[in-house]
């Protein structure tokens, strides 16, 4: 009979390409430091189901020999990584000191007014997810977003967000057809 402690949550099943990927950026560094690929291997899983689930967490430290809480937080720690499923288009505003100076709080209210949603809230369709984000980097275009952890959006002013999101319902309109 096993001693282990029970988990609440069994670790996903990690397809062979999946596995593959997560090989490939493993075999980045040295044998003994397989755990360094953390987060390109979360970003896998991310990109593969939209988010990170506590059974891929599991997966992800079975795979590297990690403690799953070592996965946990990393997971937890970086905003890029979703521990919630989202909606088609994550869309994070920045509302820290520089955004916040110029309009990154309208900003992110703007937003929420024309969503329907509040800040941490999927749209009912599921097409949008709005999040207040920390710094982007990008202080002198503020007010900034980003779109899916990788277009960035500067100078955000009310009709350039009207774009926005016109396009982005497009795009979404075009991909159900």
């Amino acid at each position: 009979m096993s001693t282990d402690t029970p988990r609440p949550v069994e670790p996903m099943a990690l397809s062979e390409a999946t596995k593959q990927r997560f090989a490939r950026e493993v075999a980045k560094y040295p044998a003994d430091q397989r755990q360094s690929a953390v987060m390109a291997c979360l970003a896998i899983i991310q990109q593969e189901q939209g988010w990170v689930s506590p059974a891929a967490e599991l997966a992800v430290a079975d795979y590297l020999g990690m403690a799953p809480m070592a996965v946990h937080e990393v997971t937890t720690f970086y905003n890029m990584f979703n521990t919630q499923p989202v909606g088609r288009f994550k869309i994070n505003v920045c509302t820290n000191l520089p955004c916040a100076l110029r309009d990154g709080a309208r900003t992110l209210k703007l937003l929420a007014d024309k969503l329907g949603v509040e800040p941490g809230g999927t749209t009912a369709d599921g097409c949008f997810t709005l999040q207040q984000s920390e710094c982007l980097g990008a202080c002198a275009d503020a007010p900034v977003l980003l779109v899916n952890d990788r277009h960035m959006c500067s100078f955000m002013t009310p009709e350039r967000l009207d774009q926005l999101i016109e396009g982005l319902r497009a795009a979404a309109a075009e991909e159900r057809a």
